[in-house]
């Protein structure tokens, strides 16, 4: 085998499946790094570079195609902050005026609050760079969606918490095999010559929709029950209480690890929570697990490139936290005074880590050469 044939990424199978959870911390690592920035040119190539991920390695099942419904909900997001901004006002204050609205009395204990108004170009900038920070953290997790596998995500939950892991796993793939329904209904109706627009279309499609998710609802259920799901293993008392404590304590240190890194000012005591949170979670999922009685059928493994691409993740979330403290008036652009938008060397270059696993991971089947 020649070295070049070596690196080059393998065709996706069974054996050499990348790990869901892989994906996961990639796509989490670049949602860390857009909530440490407001500047649309960083934000537009995290967005770039996690759609450029999906349309590489993604698959043609039915949760890959949900990619594109969180980027259509981003926008929406932004638009949505827009139309706040623009009708509820803005504390931003601006000298650049737009437009003013009929503004609408209100009563003396609503002070503060005003409907209609002055708008101004600097509200509406900054509207736009918050909606589309919380846009790109919506798209950075519908490329996770769309690139894992629910069910071998599932698989590899431990087995404290598999019966939670059911009902996130439902709920996640609700959506993509709602949106699957909604594209094969719509090119049904589409062959045989109805509308697929309008309200009374949008009835008609709803109603097979909503019926085929309690449909497959009630399938998991049934198949659940039949395999014996819910049977649970006798362990000591000390035990169970050790677990939650453990497990309670750890998931708080998580949250609150995560809201530091999240934080503009909390880098500094989020990391050490976050560790010490997760060591204890850790812990209490490892002595939970004693309860479970299930096995596991070819568990997926941690390999090579699983690191690799977690790794990017992370190296793309640590390189925008450092930025965000060694240079933050890059990652956050002036809205008053108003001025346009710099792309950030640096940053940008380790924004661009985060293409790699379009790289390193298998190449599923339909789109190997």
């Amino acid at each position: 085998m020649n070295p070049p044939d070596r690196l080059r990424a393998p065709e996706a199978n069974r054996s050499n499946a990348l790990h869901p959870g892989a994906w996961w911390l990639w796509a989490l690592g670049l949602a860390v790094a857009a909530s440490r920035t407001t500047n649309p040119l960083l934000l537009g190539l995290i967005v770039g570079v996690a759609g450029y991920v999906v349309a590489a390695r993604r698959t043609d099942a039915p949760w890959a195609r949900s990619y594109g419904a969180f980027v259509k909900l981003g926008l929406f997001v932004v638009a949505l902050r827009v139309l706040f901004s623009v009708f509820l006002g803005s504390p931003i204050p601006g000298e650049r005026l737009l437009f003013t609205l009929p503004e609408l009395p209100l009563p003396d204990w609503a002070q503060g609050v005003r409907i209609g108004g002055r708008v101004t170009a600097e509200q509406l900038v900054f509207a736009v760079y918050d909606g589309m920070k919380l846009a790109v953290l919506l798209i950075c997790v519908g490329a996770a969606n769309a690139l894992a596998s629910p069910a071998r995500l599932l698989k590899s939950l431990p087995g404290a918490l598999y019966e939670v892991g059911v009902a996130v796993v439902v709920a996640m793939t609700f959506a993509p095999n709602m949106v699957a329904d909604v594209v094969r209904l719509r090119t049904a109706r589409r062959l045989r010559g109805r509308p697929t627009g309008g309200v009374r279309a949008l009835l008609q499609i709803g109603l097979p929709v909503l019926e085929g998710a309690l449909e497959r609802s009630v399938a998991v259920a049934a198949s659940m029950d039949a395999r014996g799901y819910g049977r649970t293993a006798q362990v000591p008392r000390a035990v169970r209480r050790t677990t939650a404590v453990l497990t309670l304590g750890g998931l708080l240190g998580v949250c609150a690890g995560s809201y530091g890194l999240l934080a503009a000012q909390g880098a500094g005591y989020g990391l050490p929570l976050l560790a010490a949170g997760l060591l204890a979670a850790v812990a209490g999922l490892r002595l939970g697990g004693r309860r479970a009685v299930r096995t596991r059928y070819r568990p997926d493994r941690w390999g090579i490139r699983a690191w690799l691409v977690a790794g990017s993740g992370a190296a793309v979330a640590a390189a925008m936290i450092r930025a965000a403290s060694v240079a933050p008036d890059a990652l956050h652009p002036g809205v008053v005074p108003l001025e346009a938008p710099a792309l950030p060397l640096w940053p940008a270059a380790a924004v661009l880590i985060g293409l790699l696993p379009a790289f390193v991971a298998p190449v599923p089947k339909e789109t190997s050469r």
